[in-house]
């Protein structure tokens, strides 16, 4: 070989060489340099970086913030009735040497798997001490924090970052769907017919006030009718006792003619009496009182 093919293949060498110990960090990633497995730097910041070519390489992790659905679990709360809950976090590398030696080669996929174990058996532990009924209502929001605050812990182990954590879906499992149904529908039944016997309860209170209010005002109607009765009866013996007083003999006749009135009136009105009755005492004489 000649002085210029050595030359050259220097040349290429040592280019090939000078380009395999050089590496980019891009702005959305860290990278380790490592050496035989072990971590020997750490390069979060985006630009050109060296290393030893051969002996070392270089390994990257996305520094974005990642989601990651969780799989779709049943957990059974205070009340045993069971739901299927998904929820979903986000999250992100904090510490890239904690992570890798946390997942090793495995990198962000055991990363999210042990993730979800984490978020799985938080989401056990919190929803199992509730009732249903908090985790179906507004009390969720709090719920989904206790999760988080408790997957922040325990995530830091694995220098993940845990940012957010919410709960997409909850729903009864199909099996359980129509007892479900039948329930409901047993409660509202329960409660319809209490709301109808405390109606009834309320309309018979209502009936009985009414009731004792008309008494009384036929009972006070009646006692002011008998006053008023008593009064006017008085008022008018008075004065059939001032007429009497007055001339005693007309008043005698006076009453034989309201008599006489009362007892042949009528079209078929019959009497049998003799003609020397006192009942015809003025009708005997020609002459008047």
């Amino acid at each position: 070989m000649t002085r210029i093919g050595i030359a050259i293949a220097v040349v290429v060498l040592a280019l090939i060489v000078g380009l395999s110990s050089i590496f980019v960090v891009d702005e959305r990633e860290k990278a380790l340099v490592l050496q035989f497995g072990q971590i020997r730097d750490v390069k979060e910041q985006p630009g050109l970086s060296f290393k030893i070519p051969l002996i070392q390489n270089v390994v990257t992790y996305d520094d974005r913030i990642q989601s990651l659905d969780t799989q779709q679990q049943e957990v059974t709360p205070l009340d045993d009735r069971r739901l299927v809950v998904d929820a979903f976090a986000r999250w992100r590398v904090a510490d890239v040497i904690q992570f890798r030696q946390a997942v090793g080669a495995g990198g962000m996929a055991t990363a999210e798997s042990e993730l979800d174990g984490i978020l799985r058996a938080q989401m056990r532990e919190v929803l199992g001490s509730v009732t249903s009924n908090t985790i179906l209502s507004a009390d969720r929001v709090a719920l989904m924090n206790r999760i988080r605050d408790a997957a922040i812990v325990r995530a830091r182990a694995l220098g993940i970052e845990v940012i957010d954590v919410r709960i997409k879906r909850t729903e009864l499992p199909n099996q359980n769907l129509a007892a479900t149904f039948q329930r409901m529908e047993a409660e509202r039944a329960r409660e319809a017919a209490d709301e109808r016997a405390r109606g009834q309860e309320a309309a018979q209170r209502v009936r009985a006030q009414a009731d004792r209010t008309a008494v009384e005002l036929v009972s006070e109607a009646q006692r002011d009718s008998d006053i008023i009765r008593g009064e006017a009866d008085a008022e008018r013996n008075a004065i059939f006792a001032e007429a009497f007083g007055r001339d005693p003999e007309f008043f005698s006749f006076y009453r034989s003619l309201a008599a006489y009135e009362n007892a042949l009136g009528g079209e078929n009105s019959t009497m049998v009496i003799t003609p020397d009755s006192e009942f015809f005492e003025y009708l005997k004489t020609d002459s008047l009182p």
